[in-house]
């Protein structure tokens, strides 16, 4: 049995997006029940030399819309610099989703032994193949941020279960 470039790339991080968005949904009911602004769980995190949640979710969304544009050749998408609330963070979420869909299937499964390059924010570039960029640095990036959004909401008493994290399960 194989598993193609696509379906290790975009058949992960599409799910997975829509849980994070999921989880925006239970910490919004969860502010709102006990009567606490939404801002306060947008701004905590789990040490102070850690990201936010906001910032949590913003990385998650941005490796998987990068890697996934690499793996396609194509430019990812861009997000506003600007601090989003949680309505914005779902918006964005579901822009990552809405790319990451429309990307070509056959550039994503052409690109395992193509190389690319990774662009880190200080303008320092690593070079990869597709495969090598997927499973030694998006994909563990994106769930480190994923986990770690979660981790912030349960840390804030969010009621959360690892089926919340998980999602349903699906065949792939």
């Amino acid at each position: 049995m194989t598993i193609s470039m696509y379906q290790s790339s975009v058949g992960v991080f599409v799910p997975f997006l829509a849980n994070l968005s999921s989880l925006l949904d239970r910490a919004a009911a969860h502010a709102e029940a006990t009567k606490i602004d939404p801002a306060i769980l947008l701004n905590m995190r789990l040490y102070p030399n850690m990201y936010n949640l906001t910032r949590q979710v913003g990385e998650a969304n941005r490796h998987a819309v990068i890697g996934s544009a690499l793996l396609a050749g194509r430019d990812p998408c861009t997000f506003s610099d600007t601090e989003p609330d949680m309505v914005e963070l779902k918006a964005r979420i579901a822009t990552a989703i809405n790319f990451i869909q429309r990307l070509p299937r056959e550039a994503i499964d052409d690109a395992a032994d193509r190389e690319v390059t990774f662009r880190f924010r200080s303008g320092v570039e690593r070079r990869f193949t597709g495969r090598s960029l997927l499973l030694t640095f998006s994909m563990p990036q994106f769930f480190f941020h994923v986990t770690t959004a979660y981790d912030i909401l349960r840390h804030a008493g969010v009621d959360l279960a690892k089926k919340d994290f998980l999602g349903a399960p699906r065949q792939a």
